[in-house]
């Protein structure tokens, strides 16, 4: 079987969480570590993960690289990879890119929801595309193998995102628009853009980002799978759940909000519904990417196709996105 890979999560980790992972089999997450925390606060997320590996070495291990998913397979472990929702961390500092990569963040987002000195987020009224600084920033990421994350942009932006960069970059936790309408899921053009130059989608199954929200079948998200695969191409598919088990609805607002407004913007999902939507049956935790496995072979998708999605795919992405561009 091939490997299993979810690139986007941000749970409330605890042990019970590492234990799911393990019971489920899942090779390698990639984590938030970053919203809008400033470079300082990002360093403390990290230092909360190195006594997460202190305490549970048999559980999980950090991950650098493609080979270390292998490893922790090897071993019987989850890797875990950082990443960032937000440019944030890097300030208005270049430089601040590689120290990043050093510190082992491996993807970052232009933007979350709002413009940043980078690019444009979905809900601003305006997409000016890739700022002065955006430009930069991105070879400067394609340099030292930070892949760019357009998970959350507004379309223009992520269009000319994908044509600065002179690497694959990621939309690692978003959905067809043509499947469901949600401003955070992604249009024909922009995904047909991404994988025409080997970029990697990775479906998520947060329930604003679903067709029929929590109760989104199992069938209908693997036969959105399966008409990607016929537009895209499977080899450019995998997951990225957007799970944020265990997470309580405060965490929403740090979300939406940050420290950017007064006001509580509730982005996806509304003032009456502003905590956590419910997740779909069949898929609450790290024990239930079975459940997707099945669903795509009930559709018809062939082993490798499957086997692509479900790892594969961004294990081959991950061996050549994470290192400097002349390795």
């Amino acid at each position: 079987m091939g490997f299993l890979i979810d690139n986007l999560q941000y749970a409330n980790w605890s042990e019970t969480i590492f234990r799911q992972m393990r019971a489920g089999r899942v090779d390698a997450v990639h984590v938030t570590i970053a919203y809008h925390e400033t470079f300082r606060e990002m360093v403390l997320e990290l230092e909360k993960w190195n006594r997460f590996f202190e305490r549970f070495p048999d559980l999980i291990m950090r991950g650098l690289s493609g080979d270390d998913v292998r490893r922790a397979r090897e071993t019987g472990r989850t890797a875990i990879f950082f990443g960032f929702q937000n440019p944030s961390p890097i300030e208005d500092d270049i430089g601040l890119i590689e120290i990043c990569h050093q510190l082992g963040a491996r993807f970052m987002q232009l933007t979350y929801n709002n413009q940043s000195l980078l690019a444009t987020g979905c809900y601003e009224d305006d997409d000016t595309g890739l700022t002065r600084f955006g430009k930069q920033a991105v070879a400067e990421m394609n340099r030292v193998g930070l892949v760019v994350d357009m998970s959350h942009s507004a379309d223009r932006s992520t269009l000319e995102a994908i044509d600065h960069s002179s690497r694959p970059i990621a939309i690692t936790h978003a959905n067809p628009a043509w499947w469901h309408p949600a401003r955070r899921n992604k249009s024909d053009e922009v995904l047909r853009a991404l994988t025409g130059r080997g970029g990697m989608l990775g479906f998520s199954v947060y329930p604003h980002h679903l067709a029929g929200g929590g109760d989104c079948t199992l069938e209908s998200f693997c036969a959105m799978i399966a008409e990607a695969a016929s537009r895209y191409g499977a080899e450019h598919l995998g997951i990225g759940t957007d799970l944020c088990q265990d997470q309580p609805d405060s965490v929403v607002e740090w979300m939406r909000v940050g420290r950017w407004s007064k006001d509580i913007d509730y982005g996806e999902g509304s003032a009456d519904n502003a905590g956590f939507p419910p997740m779909p049956k069949w898929f609450g935790d790290n024990r239930d990417f079975g459940n997707i496995r099945t669903g795509l072979v009930d559709v018809g998708m062939t082993p490798a196709e499957v086997d692509g999605i479900m790892g594969d795919n961004w294990l081959r992405f991950y061996d050549g996105n994470f290192g400097p561009a002349d390795a």
